[in-house]
This record gives structure tokens, sequence and C-alpha cells, in this order.
């Protein structure tokens, strides 16, 4: 049980630093601009199934404490598939939310994860990451504020607003996963990029959203944790 617990408070972001460890040595020039979106899509599916895979555990600790719940999880009623869906995340959330008595989560907390977030997005600054794709990065640095709010995210049940375009990340975490675009054009339509959506098809958007579900899931299993701990 110890090493799924340290698995699940290990933190998503330590896959984003250890990217940047790993391609810094490469530098930053014109001539390494090809590996941008190898090396995005490369980190980006490493964070999903990294995430995936916390999901997977947070399960089975849930279940190993509570019979009832093995024996849904066990009869795969919940149709949790490879947890990476929204429905899933919520599934689990919700699951995780009821073992702790409630909403946790108030302002303050969700202040302080969120701040942490971005903080975490802001640290790749002057990074190959951010220097490959500096247009969508300086876009978010200016718009994330507007983009992700407190009132956004662990409302009771509910661990994300549709307004926070889960399913875009889902979409793009299929297409890479599947590698749908081998056989498509590799420049969006015109109509996709007169689609209002199409500024969130972006990787920090995308990592910012990976990071927040982590921060919560971890926010609330270590009160879990504690929970057992006491009983």
């Amino acid at each position: 049980m110890k090493n799924h617990n340290d698995f699940i408070l290990k933190p998503i972001t330590d896959i984003l630093e250890e990217a940047v460890s790993a391609s810094a040595g490469i530098g930053s020039g014109i001539e390494t601009y090809p590996l941008c979106d190898y090396i995005m899509q490369s980190l980006f599916l490493k964070m999903t199934g990294f995430q995936e895979q916390k999901m997977k555990c947070i399960c089975w600790e849930l279940a190993t404490n509570d019979y009832e719940y093995r024996r849904v999880l066990l009869a795969n009623k919940e149709d949790l598939g490879e947890c990476s869906s929204f429905q899933a995340k919520s599934s689990i959330y919700k699951r995780l939310v009821s073992k702790v008595g409630g909403e946790i989560l108030g302002d303050n907390e969700k202040r302080s994860i969120l701040n942490e977030t971005f903080s975490k997005i802001k640290a790749l600054g002057n990074t190959n990451l951010s220097i490959w794709a500096e247009q969508n990065f300086n876009w978010f640095i200016k718009h994330h504020k507007n983009f992700i709010k407190i009132t956004h995210f662990a409302k009771g049940n509910i661990f994300l607003e549709s307004s926070l375009k889960y399913d875009l990340l889902y979409n793009h975490r299929n297409r890479c996963a599947h590698n749908t675009q081998s056989y498509q054009q590799n420049l969006p339509t015109l109509n996709t990029l007169v689609n209002k959506d199409y500024v969130y098809e972006n990787y920090f958007v995308r990592f910012s959203i990976l990071i927040l579900i982590d921060k919560i899931f971890i926010y609330l299993y270590e009160i879990y944790l504690k929970m057992l701990e006491n009983n």
C-alpha cells in the first residue's frame, strides 16, 4: 500500500521538471525547433498516462478499505475504462469526496492550488518548452487568470466545470495515443482556426488542467489518509 500512496502523492509536475532538464542540454537554437512537437506530444502523453495510473491506484486503495466498493470495481459497474475520460475521473472524485465527508476544498484551499498550478507553468519561462512554443506560452501567461478561476473547480460532486475544456484535452489525448493525425492533414482547417475554442488547443493549457486535477486529488487523498490513521 505504501508504494501506491507514494505514487498517488507524487506530483505530476515532476514529469515537467524532468522534461525541462532532459531538453536543456540540446540548446534552444532554431535547429532544435523541429523537436518541439515530438517532445511536447511525448510529454503530454506521459503526463496523461501518469494521471490515468494514479486514478487506478486511488481506486484500488479505496477498494482495499471498502469491500462494497471493491465489489463495484471488480464488477466494472462504474465503467472507468482507462480512467482517462471526464466521466471516469468525475466518478473517482465523487467517491473520494464521499470518503472524506463531503466538500473539503474552500476558497483558500482552491486559491492555493490555483496559484501553485500557475506557478508551475510560469516556471517554464526561458526553458526550451516555452521558447519553442513562445506564442502559446505568452497567450497562457496573459489569459490564464480568466481561463481558470476558483469558481471553475471542486464544487461538491463536480471537480471541473465544462468551461475548462477537458473534452478538448481528452480528444487530443486520443489523437496522440492512437496517432490519428498520421492520415490527416498536418495543418488545421480554416473552420478549426476560426472556432472560438481553438485558442485552448495549447499545450500549456493542457498541462495546467492536468496539474490542477492532480493537485485536487492529492489534496483529497492526503485527507483520506489522515482519516484512516485516526480510525
